[in-house]
């Protein structure tokens, strides 16, 4: 398929399909909503896995992929990435980069006469240590950068931006919160149910951040044969180290712990069919679209009190949050839960549906650009 001579946004960022985060996914159907309505999107991103094409077009979306020579934990080292960016930046109307991404500064510090939009999904998280300290400041540093040349910054939440690590650096840019875009995966077949015991569901990536010892931790407390924890998403192509290991030692060989994999499709329609709570005991989260989507599928979340990803049960009352790193907590909560009435249920799923579901992302994006583009104030 031929490219375009011009598009109307070149979006940036290190990962995108078929790789599977909320911050790609966010960027996915945020691209692949503009392009449905119109919009000629081009996508310039790492080409993490070798196998993938140079350049493909998915759902009217041009993607383009730089060579990967290296990976620093979850950050890719692609020096190709930039200039791409760059060179379809030089033909379109708007660069759109999604942080942390290192390799923005290289992008963002360019002159371009295309308006630059930035969304910050996230500080940029490492396990502790005196390496990734230094890194974790150069990635802020770099987000800050990005930041102070953007036209427009966009965050998941108002209260992800005021909670971040450069919140004073935020604060002084043309900032909207747009929450990040939620399917409605209700309606699924309870395929994964094991009796009639309570089931709790966990889905993210199988990483350190997630929390999911404290998780395993609180599920093991329960006495109950009856109960199952389903604990389903990537750990084998997942970006940096996955601590499935790690994990599975945790669940010490619990025959109701049930360790899925990555769920595509419908098979994640059965998951949240599958269960009666769900759970993101995340120690480091910017929104938790899968909460969202539990919500919408009348299924209560169980999350941290963490900026960002508070928000959802915050804005509507649906769930509980805990600390984070509080088994003894977490597993209160998601007794409370369990006994939730179908009428609160269903009232919960309401509200979900009406604050994040639709396409209420997709129209505050495409306002957001043709304000930029028309020069008008928001």
């Amino acid at each position: 398929m031929p490219h375009p001579k011009r598009f109307d946004v070149t979006v940036m960022l290190d990962y995108y399909t078929p790789y599977v985060s909320g911050l790609t996914e966010a960027a996915r159907l945020t691209a692949e909503g503009l392009a449905a309505r119109g919009w000629k999107v081009a996508v310039a991103c790492g080409r993490h896995d070798p196998t993938l094409p140079r350049h493909e077009v998915v759902n009217g979306v041009h993607i383009f992929r730089a060579p990967v020579l290296a990976r620093v934990y979850k950050g890719i080292i692609s020096p190709g990435l930039p200039l791409l960016a760059r060179r379809l930046a030089a033909r379109s109307d708007i660069l759109h980069l999604h942080l942390p991404n290192p390799e923005a500064i290289a992008v963002a510090a360019v002159q371009s006469a295309a308006r630059l939009v930035v969304t910050y999904h996230i500080d940029a998280f490492l396990p502790d240590g005196p390496i990734n300290r230094f890194w974790t400041r150069a990635v802020d540093e770099v987000g800050k950068v990005a930041v102070r040349r953007a036209d427009l910054v966009i965050t998941n939440s108002d209260d992800q931006a005021r909670g971040s690590r450069i919140w004073p650096t935020l604060r002084r840019r043309p900032l909207q919160a747009i929450p990040s875009p939620c399917q409605d995966r209700s309606g699924g077949v309870p395929r994964l149910r094991d009796g009639d015991g309570l089931h709790i569901g966990f889905m993210g990536r199988i990483t350190v951040e997630k929390g999911i010892e404290y998780l395993i931790r609180a599920f093991r407390s329960l006495d109950d044969p009856r109960a199952r924890l389903l604990i389903a998403g990537d750990y084998t192509t997942v970006a940096g180290r996955s601590n499935i290991a790690e994990l599975r030692a945790e669940a010490g060989g619990d025959r109701r712990i049930r360790f899925t994999g990555l769920l595509r499709g419908e098979a994640i329609r059965d998951f949240y069919a599958s269960i009666d709570v769900f759970a993101l005991p995340s120690i480091a989260e910017s929104f938790g679209i899968v909460q969202v989507e539990a919500m919408m599928a009348g299924v209560p979340p169980v999350s941290t009190e963490l900026p960002g990803s508070r928000y959802p049960i915050s804005a509507t009352g649906f769930g509980r949050l805990v600390p984070p790193r509080d088994p003894v907590a977490l597993r209160e909560a998601l007794l409370e839960l369990a006994d939730l009435p179908a009428e609160e249920r269903q009232a919960g799923r309401e509200a979900a549906t009406k604050l994040f579901g639709g396409e209420a992302f997709l129209d505050a994006h495409e306002e957001a650009f043709r304000r930029l583009l028309t020069g008008t104030r928001p």
